[in-house]
């Protein structure tokens, strides 16, 4: 695909950048920001003139709706640079598509094609310089809409505003990560707004997590809402399990996130002849799977983490170790989809988007 110019929109460039100031080796992830952001607000039921401007502050009403009913939504998206300082994005029209099922979930306002991906692509052309090409780096990209009418009502908004950040990025999570399975708390539920990117989502499951992480746990691997007995998705990342030679997944729901890091993985896996199957994985089954040692991997997927092989895992106070091996599945697929949105090997499904 190529991606659309956008034909109206106001530039305000920074007087300065802040490239110099910034150890592209060492950012934290989604602290520092470039030297431009995109926004646009909707007024009187239509887009306005979108605009780039320098990076700073919002001001906002108090009663904006955002901060009294929650609507609020985003999407995660990378940029990165190539050997010929060509500059790539994997596939945004899946972002861009999710991100208006997203809206209409929140009873919020669809974003034309023309303001996410022309202005995203104007946006980078003039914060290029931002996109690294070492090993591991890229630039994350946060697409994001807010309620700002004003009043509390409980009824949604009458105006909003969408924007983009960028930031550049490196790893997303170092070292082993452990996870725990849920046997109490829920990430979403059927009818529910789980497979939507909504803030809410994930300011809800900061509390189990949090006491996942004071005992010694990064992440928790969320039950159904039901029965707690199907193993569904982390905290930010939709999972696969390798049992014998299979790759499970759980099949996307009203609680499943369609994950374009997961869909990607599961193109990748059915290309190379990897056995996939999209299936609700068992609790127990991955308990007997664990204990007669057919269970091979558990790996995370996710646009900040590409791929994020988990080390072990607890539920109901028993920690179960992961094998340790080389040549993981997990790394083969990594290996594979990285070198597509590097552009260092061919891009069979054409995927990447050049700037």
């Amino acid at each position: 695909m190529e991606l659309p110019s956008i034909t109206a929109i106001e530039i305000t460039l920074a007087s300065t950048s802040k490239i110099n100031t910034v150890d592209f080796e060492n950012v934290v992830f989604g602290s520092t920001f470039t030297d431009h952001m995109l926004v646009c607000s909707y007024k009187n039921e239509k887009w306005q003139t979108p605009k780039i401007m320098p990076y700073a502050p919002f001001t906002l009403d108090p009663s904006a709706k955002v901060f009294h009913y929650g609507q609020a939504i985003f999407e995660g998206m990378k940029a990165y640079k190539d050997s010929n300082e060509d500059v790539w994005l994997f596939r945004p029209d899946q972002n861009f598509e999710r991100f208006n099922k997203s809206a209409v979930r929140m009873a919020m306002p669809e974003i034309t094609e023309e303001i996410f991906l022309g202005g995203l692509r104007k946006l980078l052309e003039i914060d290029k310089n931002w996109v690294q090409k070492n090993a591991d780096s890229s630039l994350y990209i946060r697409p994001f809409m807010i309620a700002t009418g004003t009043g509390v009502k409980a009824s949604p908004s009458d105006e909003y505003t969408f924007a983009i950040l960028l930031s550049p990025a490196k790893s997303y999570y170092s070292g082993e990560v452990k996870v725990i399975i849920a046997n109490h708390y829920s990430r979403a539920a059927n009818g529910g707004i789980g497979a939507a990117k909504a803030a809410g989502n994930y300011g809800g499951q900061f509390y189990p997590t949090k006491l996942a992480q004071e005992n010694g746990f990064q992440q928790v691997i969320w039950t159904d809402d039901a029965t707690h007995t199907k193993l569904e998705e982390a905290g930010t990342m939709n999972l696969f399990f390798k049992i014998n030679d299979t790759l499970y997944t759980a099949p996307t729901s009203d609680r499943i996130l369609d994950g374009v890091t997961r869909k990607s993985i599961l193109a990748l896996a059915k290309r190379e002849n990897i056995k996939v199957e999209e299936k609700s994985l068992l609790v127990s089954e991955l308990l007997a799977a664990a204990k007669n040692g057919s269970l091979k991997e558990i790996f995370g997927s996710g646009t900040a983490a590409v791929i994020s092989p988990v080390a072990g895992f607890s539920y109901e106070n028993d920690y179960y170790d992961l094998p340790k091996a080389t040549d993981t599945t997990a790394e083969f697929l990594k290996d594979k989809l990285k070198a597509i949105q590097y552009k260092t090997a061919e891009d069979t499904f054409d995927w990447t988007v050049k700037i």
